[in-house]
C-alpha cells in the first residue's frame, strides 16, 4: 500500500475515528485504526465494539493496500509531522513508513483482515436533519444522563419519532431534559435509546452548520448517522425507556416569568459559597413581584433579589444549584417561565410550544 495526503486532513481524519478507539481491550486489534486503500478511496475506520466510526481522507492512493496500526502511536506521529504532504507506504512484513519531508517514521502494523469491520446495517429508515439542529438538541439534553452505570437506561437519550415530531429525552433520577423538533418530512413511529458516549462523541464531529445534513438510520439493534464523509454506527441500549409523559404535568400553583440571564448569573454567584462535596441547596423565595435567592454554606452566605411576573401563590422551595444552572445554560430564551406546585413536587421550565421541558426535582431544606 501507498497513499499520500495533506498533513491537515490526515490530522482532521484521524481526529475523527479516534473517538471510537477504546482506552482499554483484551483484543489488541481494536487499539488500532484500520487504513484501507483497496480502492481508489482512503478510508479510517475505529471500532470499539460498541461504537465505530469511518470517515474518507482526502488524498492519493498509489498503491492499492490496507493495514492497521496503533491508534495511539500513529495519531502521535501525525499530530507532531510538519504542514506538508504525508506518504504512508507499507511492505509484505507490515511494517508501515510514514514519510514528511524530512522526517520518517518505520512502525509495525497488523493485518487489516483481522479487524473488526463496522456492522452492515440495512439502511431502510432514515431521518434527514440540519447537522446545527441535531448538535445543539444534543447539547440540550445530554448534561441529564446519568454518569452512573447502574442503570443502564439512564446512560443513553430516548430518540421518539412521531410522525414529523422528534423528541429527544434524558433524565438521571433527579431531573429530565426534554427537547422537541419539528422535521420537515414525517415518518413512521419509533423509539430507540442511544447511549449518551455516543451522541458526546458525535457532537465533537459535527460541524453545525445549518445548510449540512446529517442522516439518520434506525435498526432494532443500531443507530447510524452518515454526515460529511464519515458514517457512524453504535449499537443501541435495549430495553423498555421510562414512561415519561406520566411524570409530566402542566398543573402548577405557581407561574414565574423571569430573566433567564439574571437567574443564571445570581446562582452562578450563589455557588461560590458551596464547595463541590458540599450539599446545600439555594433556598428560593416567589413573593408578588420579586424572587429572593438565599445560600448559606461553612464558607459564607448570600442573599439577593430578582425582580419577576408571577400568577398564582407564594412559595419557598429548595433546588440543588447545579441542576438549574444545568438547564438554564442551554436555554437561549431572553425571559423564561417556570411552573412550581408546591416545596416537594417537581419545577417545570418550559416554553409556551414546549419545545423544551426541563423537570427538576427539589431538595429538603431547614426554612
Amino acid at each position: 500500500m501507498k497513499i499520500a495526503c495533506s498533513k491537515s486532513n490526515l490530522q482532521k481524519s484521524v481526529n475523527i475515528v479516534m473517538k471510537a478507539v477504546p482506552s482499554k481491550t483484551t483484543m489488541p486489534i481494536l487499539e488500532c485504526i484500520l487504513i484501507d486503500a483497496s480502492t481508489n478511496e482512503i478510508k479510517f475506520t475505529s471500532n470499539d465494539m460498541e461504537l465505530g466510526i469511518e470517515t474518507k481522507v482526502e488524498g492519493e492512493v498509489l498503491e492499492k493496500g490496507i493495514i492497521a496500526l496503533d491508534a495511539k502511536i500513529f495519531s502521535e506521529i501525525v499530530r507532531k509531522l510538519p504542514d506538508s504532504t504525508v506518504m504512508i507506504a507499507t511492505d509484505d512484513k507490515l511494517q508501515a513508513t510514514i514519510t514528511c519531508e524530512k522526517a520518517k517514521f518505520s512502525i509495525s502494523g497488523k493485518s487489516g483482515e483481522d479487524f473488526s469491520y463496522l456492522p452492515f446495517v440495512e439502511k431502510n429508515d432514515c431521518v434527514a436533519l440540519s447537522q446545527f439542529t441535531l448538535k445543539e438538541v444534543i447539547r440540550q439534553t445530554i448534561f441529564s444522563i446519568s454518569a452512573n452505570d447502574n442503570n443502564k437506561m439512564m446512560t443513553g437519550e430516548l430518540f421518539e419519532i412521531n410522525e414529523n415530531v422528534l423528541r429527544v429525552i434524558s433524565l438521571d433520577g433527579h431531573r429530565i431534559a426534554i427537547r422537541k423538533i419539528e422535521l420537515k418530512d414525517s415518518y413512521p413511529a419509533k423509539k430507540i435509546v442511544v447511549p449518551g458516549k455516543t451522541l458526546v462523541e458525535i457532537s465533537k464531529i459535527l460541524s453545525g452548520e445549518t445548510e449540512d445534513e446529517v442522516r439518520i438510520f434506525f435498526t432494532d439493534n443500531h443507530i447510524v448517522f452518515e454526515f460529511d464523509d464519515t458514517v457512524v454506527v453504535s449499537r443501541l441500549i435495549e430495553g423498555e425507556y421510562f414512561r415519561i409523559d406520566q411524570m409530566l404535568s402542566s398543573d402548577y400553583l405557581t407561574k414565574v416569568e423571569i430573566n433567564k440571564r439574571e437567574l443564571l448569573s445570581c446562582i452562578d454567584r450563589a455557588t461560590l459559597l458551596v464547595n463541590d462535596n458540599d450539599k446545600k441547596p439555594i433556598i428560593i423565595s416567589v413573593g408578588d413581584d420579586s424572587m429572593e435567592l438565599k445560600i448559606n454554606s461553612q464558607i459564607g452566605s448570600m442573599d439577593e433579589e430578582i425582580d419577576i411576573v408571577k400568577e398564582g401563590k407564594d412559595i419557598m422551595i429548595g433546588f440543588n444549584p447545579r441542576f438549574l444552572i444545568d438547564a438554564l445554560r442551554v436555554i437561549d430564551d431572553e425571559t423564561i417561565k417556570i411552573y412550581l406546585v408546591n416545596p416537594k413536587a417537581p419545577c417545570f421550565i418550559r416554553d409556551d410550544d414546549q419545545s423544551y421541558i426541563y423537570l427538576i426535582l427539589p431538595v429538603n431544606f431547614m426554612a
